[in-house]
């Protein structure tokens, strides 16, 4: 029978453990990435390059050798492609031998404990850096060539002063490590093996709903006040991974609520109006979000060619809630839609759009009044009631 090893050798061979190197030293073919397999060439084992799991199996399956060594980079349980070929091997067959991550070896190398860091990857895959920057106080981030766009991303969100410690080359002869503002980062240089660490002195880490109205930046476009918006916000039940649309964005305050609830996730912010889509990115931008991309255009068609959603929040249709109901339906049958209306015309044509597509609509009207202040008393000051119309999937 077979044995195969899958073993983590770190970031080089200096960081392979004493089991791993036996291993390896006793194994009669070598399967890996060819910078992986370049570690032992000293060893003169036969070797065969293969990185996907399906195709590292082809090998083990085609080939003769009794002892066979798979070698990843880091460690076998960090961001690391052994887990795709672990679960589609014998597990009777496979002893598994772990490695030093780039992580271990970075926060040893920084002196700095490990444990209470939010470590991310942004090698190979679409990731929003910048809300687990915003919500915690240090963030490890592997990389891979697009420092720069990382850089670029937390500068957008208005995180350009924070400060970020660059390893590059880890365990490498030209192992480099040094701290900068992350500001400092665009223009330069970076190797392909490149980690990071944020520092945030003040995360929020809380899901705020019904933000004052004071913290946004306003102008003459519509917003969807503090009260409402948090009825709203309780209605849609955003979960940190979904899709999100916010369509009539307005201002942006709804957008920037389902960003901050939807953290792991995406939102996208429609309006008409291109004096609304800069408002909402300006909002974006004074809430440190990463995760929402505004769009000009009308509804449905600015639609088209979008994520499909979890949650849609309409504040605005220009009258064509029907045919924006019928479309998202039917990209999703799931989907789960909340909308507020002023007018009774708007009340009816949502409540009619949700029954065309099989969904009980849930009205709630909203009446709300704040203080105001006159001389040394204070009177209630109406705002416009409002009508919030969900559907129950």
């Amino acid at each position: 029978m077979k044995s195969v090893s899958v073993i983590g050798i770190g970031m080089s061979r200096s960081t392979l453990t004493a089991q791993a190197l036996e291993a390896v030293k006793q194994a009669d073919l070598l399967i890996g990435a060819p910078r992986m397999l370049s570690e032992f060439k000293d060893l003169k084992k036969n070797t065969s390059v293969a990185f996907l799991a399906q195709d590292i199996l082809g090998v083990i399956r085609s080939s003769e050798a009794e002892r066979i060594a798979v070698l990843f980079s880091g460690d076998v349980g960090f961001y690391s492609g052994a887990a795709g070929l672990l679960s589609i091997l014998d597990p009777g067959s496979v002893t598994v031998y772990p490695g030093i991550s780039s992580a271990v070896y970075f926060f040893a190398k920084c002196g700095r404990p490990w444990q209470n860091a939010t470590l991310v990857s942004c090698h190979g895959i679409d990731t929003d850096l910048v809300s687990p920057v915003r919500r915690n106080s240090e963030v490890f981030a592997l990389t891979g060539g697009n420092v720069e766009e990382l850089a670029g991303s937390l500068i957008r969100a208005g995180f350009g002063d924070l400060k970020v410690t660059v390893g590059e080359s880890l365990s490498y002869n030209d192992e480099k490590i040094w701290s900068a503002k992350v500001s400092d980062l665009p223009g330069r240089s970076f190797s392909s093996l490149t980690v990071l660490l944020i520092d945030n002195p003040a995360p929020e880490s809380c899901v705020r709903s019904g933000i004052p109205d004071e913290e946004f930046v306003r102008s003459s476009v519509p917003m969807t006040k503090s009260e409402v918006r948090a009825v709203c916000l309780s209605k849609l039940h955003v979960r940190p991974s979904d899709v999100c649309y916010d369509i009539g964005c307005g201002t942006g305050s709804v957008t920037v609520e389902m960003a901050l609830a939807a953290y792991e996730g995406r939102v996208y912010a429609f309006d008409k109006k291109q004096e609304a889509v800069d408002l909402t990115q300006q909002n974006c931008v004074a809430f440190h979000l990463g995760n929402v991309t505004a769009v000009t255009g009308k509804a449905p068609e600015v639609l088209n060619g979008i994520p499909d959603p979890d949650v849609v929040f309409i504040g605005g249709s220009s009258g064509k809630i029907g045919p924006i109901l019928r479309l998202l339906y039917a990209r999703n049958p799931s989907v789960h839609f909340v909308i507020t209306a002023i007018c009774l015309e708007t009340l009816t044509d949502a409540v009619s759009g949700l029954k065309a597509i099989g969904r009980d609509p849930e009205i709630v009207q909203i009446s709300a009044a704040r203080t105001k202040a006159v001389a040394s008393l204070h009177m209630l000051e109406a705002q416009n009631p409002i009508f919030i119309i969900s559907d129950r999937t």
